[in-house]
This record gives C-alpha cells, sequence and structure tokens, in this order.
C-alpha cells in the first residue's frame, strides 16, 4: 500500500492533500483539536464540526514537537524533504519544520488492512500476509493471473482496491517474491512493475544493495566497507569471499539474492513467534522518582499484551521484559511458566518478578513487555487452563513489594 497509515488518515483530513504530513507520536484522541478549535473562536460550538472541515491552520506543525518520537510514516509530499520512517520527529522538524504532525490510529489502520486484504483474496486467495500494509500473492494458478506478464491482474487488484477504500497500492510482479519485493518500489506510488529474470541487470543491478529486503543498515555498511555499494557490485563479487566476510549461510545468501535468486513459497498461513508492546518516554525515567509513572506504563504494557493475544487467539508461555537505559544499552529478560495465559492480571506478576534481575539504577528511555511460546488458544484444554497452582506467582512479589 502506498504511505499506508498517512493514506488512511487523508481519507478523514482530505484538506491535507498534498501537504507534507507526518504520522507519529501520541496515539489519536477524539478531542485532540477542540481546544485549538476554540482558541479559534470562544462563541462557536466545535464539537460537531465534521474532521474533513477543521481548518488546516488548527493542525500542528512538526515545529512545536518537544520528544523523542519517531516517525510511523510520511506522505509523499513530506519524504521529499528527506523525511522517512522511523527517523526522529526532532529530526524530521529540521527538514520541514511546517510539516503537519496527525498521531496514529492504528484501530482504524487495521480496519483498512482487513479490508483491502479481503478484496485481494477475492480475487487471488493465495496470498500471505506481511503486516499491516503488505502481502505476496501468488498469481500462478490465478485466472488472468498470466496474461501480460501479470500485468492485467495486478491492474484489476489496484481498482477493486481503491473502489473499496479509496487507497492506492503499488504491485511488482515477478517471478519470485525477492524480485517482486523491489519490484513493487520501482515505480510508487500507484504503480506496476513486472519484473522478468532478464531485466535484473539492467534493472536490479544499479540499485543500492540495501534495496534487497534482507540486507539491513550493518551489513550494507559492511559491504560498503569492501567497495561494494551497487547489487551489480554484489552480484560480481567473488562468492567465497562473502563467505569468509559474513558467514556459510548469509554469504551464500547475499551471492544469490544479488542475482535475483529465491526459492521461498508464498506461505498463506504463519503462526505469530511472539507479541509485544513497549514504549520509548519523552524523558529518561528514575524508579525512585518515577515510579507511579513507571508502574503506570508498566501495567498498560501488560494490558495492551493481553488484549493483542485475545483478539488473536492466542496464549503464551513465556514472559518478557525489555529495557533500554539512558545510555541506549538494551536489556531483556525472560522465564517460561507452566500453563499459558492472557489474562493481565496474570502477565503483570510474572513479567514483574523479571524486574529483579535486571539493573534498576540506572535511568529507563524504553520498557517493553512480550508473550512468547505463543499456544491458540482452541488447542489448550480447560483441564490445562485449571491447573495453575504450580504457576501462580509467588507471594514475595506483592503489591507492597513491586519494584514498580
Amino acid at each position: 500500500m502506498d504511505a499506508f497509515y498517512a493514506s488512511v488518515e487523508l481519507l478523514r483530513y482530505p484538506q491535507l492533500k498534498n501537504l507534507p504530513v507526518v504520522i507519529g507520536g501520541a496515539r489519536r484522541r477524539e478531542d485532540m483539536y477542540l481546544e485549538r478549535l476554540t482558541a479559534l473562536d470562544p462563541t462557536r460550538d466545535w464539537k460537531n464540526l465534521p474532521l474533513s472541515e477543521i481548518p488546516v491552520e488548527i493542525f500542528p506543525r512538526l515545529s512545536t514537537y518537544v520528544g523523542r518520537g519517531v516517525i510511523t510514516t510520511a506522505t509523499y509530499a513530506a519524504r521529499s524533504f528527506g523525511i522517512g520512517s522511523a527517523m526522529g520527529l526532532m529530526k524530521a522538524s529540521q527538514l520541514c519544520p511546517d510539516a503537519v504532525l496527525l498521531p496514529v490510529d492504528f484501530e482504524e489502520y487495521r480496519k483498512y488492512s482487513r479490508l483491502f486484504k479481503s478484496v485481494i483474496t477475492e480475487i487471488a486467495p493465495v496470498m500471505e500476509d506481511r503486516g499491516v500494509d503488505e502481502v505476496y500473492i501468488d498469481f500462478t494458478n490465478t485466472p488472468g493471473g498470466q496474461r501480460e506478464g501479470g500485468r492485467v491482474l495486478a491492474r484489476l487488484l489496484q481498482k477493486c482496491i481503491f473502489d473499496a477504500t479509496q487507497l492506492t497500492c503499488s504491485i511488482g510482479v515477478a517471478p519470485n517474491k525477492l524480485l517482486a519485493k523491489m519490484a513493487s518500489e520501482i515505480n510508487k506510488p500507484k504503480g506496476i512493475c513486472v519484473l522478468y529474470e532478464k531485466d535484473i541487470q539492467a534493472q536490479i543491478w544499479p540499485l543500492p544493495c540495501r534495496k534487497i529486503n534482507g540486507i539491513g543498515p550493518k551489513t550494507d555498511e559492511r559491504l560498503k566497507s569492501l567497495g561494494i555499494n551497487l547489487i551489480g557490485e554484489l552480484a560480481l563479487y567473488d562468492p567465497m569471499l562473502l563467505v569468509e566476510h559474513f558467514g556459510q549461510n548469509y554469504g551464500r545468501w547475499l551471492h544469490r539474492a544479488a542475482h535475483g535468486i529465491d526459492e521461498s513459497e508464498v506461505v498463506t498461513h504463519s503462526e505469530p513467534v511472539s507479541l509485544s508492546r513497549e514504549t520509548t518516554f519523552d524523558r529518561d525515567l528514575n524508579v525512585r522518582t518515577d515510579k507511579e509513572r513507571l508502574g503506570a506504563v508498566f501495567t498498560k504494557l501488560c494490558e495492551q499484551v493481553s488484549s493483542d493475544l485475545k483478539r488473536k487467539g492466542y496464549l503464551g508461555k513465556t514472559v518478557g521484559i525489555k529495557l533500554k537505559y539512558d545510555n541506549f544499552k538494551t536489556v531483556t529478560r525472560d522465564q517460561t511458566i507452566e500453563a499459558p495465559t492472557a489474562d493481565p492480571k496474570e502477565i503483570r506478576q510474572f513479567a514483574g518478578q523479571l524486574l529483579k534481575r535486571v539493573d534498576l539504577t540506572k535511568r529507563i528511555r524504553l520498557l517493553g513487555v512480550r508473550m512468547g511460546s505463543l499456544v491458540r488458544l482452541e488447542d489448550v484444554s480447560q483441564q490445562n487452563l485449571a491447573d495453575k497452582k504450580s504457576t501462580e506467582p509467588s507471594s514475595q512479589f506483592g503489591v507492597n513489594e513491586e519494584l514498580f
């Protein structure tokens, strides 16, 4: 999907179309603009004003943001200033201070995600879900999937998705998932790119290595230190030297990926490994002076993980926590419990025990809670759920002795 979160927001606020808009920071509140509107004209009742009629000058700008939040996504108008996903909002404010800043609304994004995927599966049912805004589709045996190399079916998908959602997408059609992923980026937004194996040298080799899904920033830096900047340079590099520098499995994969070789299948169903929630604080917190706030956030994270588990129909057997200190060092701790759970109070108690195993004298920048070793609720017998005597959290971590 093209700038998915931002595009969903523009359906809500069409008056922001063609403006640089950034999504990030706090979650959306229903009354978030009421105070600003009241200040604009105290004599007017603004409560029933349609969102599409909110004056553009009411929306907050990046220049007013103070904190350490990061960008979830941005419109293409904002991206033209060098703004991108995962960039700090403070840094983005230096690149485009007049960009409109909107909070995230994951519930709305998930709604549209389910809608566009349901449209796809009605036309091409062999679909691999890759997250809220991206899928892989196997055209092989879909009626019309081979016409014009898949271009006809791609156009049909774009039209049907737009008719159902008013959102646009870009589609890459290729012999495998690796190339299809890269092809989908070539003609964004609203693009279709059909990529054949014979096109790899002309269209893929001139691209930076980071365009390969599976090459991250650290690997990219190591490749650059070897004089490898482009995919074509990687393809022509001695594969034995790649193995020497990156290990046998990853080195061989790098060589094959540069040649457009990928044999992974479209997986129509996969079980999640874990579910987690985390938050980065606007300032580093101290357990001694900020205990109440840390406790409230910790409890909320456990409740959110519990809600995610219940919504997806899972229970977890491994409870984990994550802390990032003010020196950016990250620590994690986890424990496996006997009976799987999705109960927020149990998650809070077990996660609270793990705090005994981390250094709480340092200031905390980020806090997270995770549930792993997931099992489907329908696969767990009532007998297993009832037998929890051995999994009850120890009383030594009672309310009066909680670390936060």
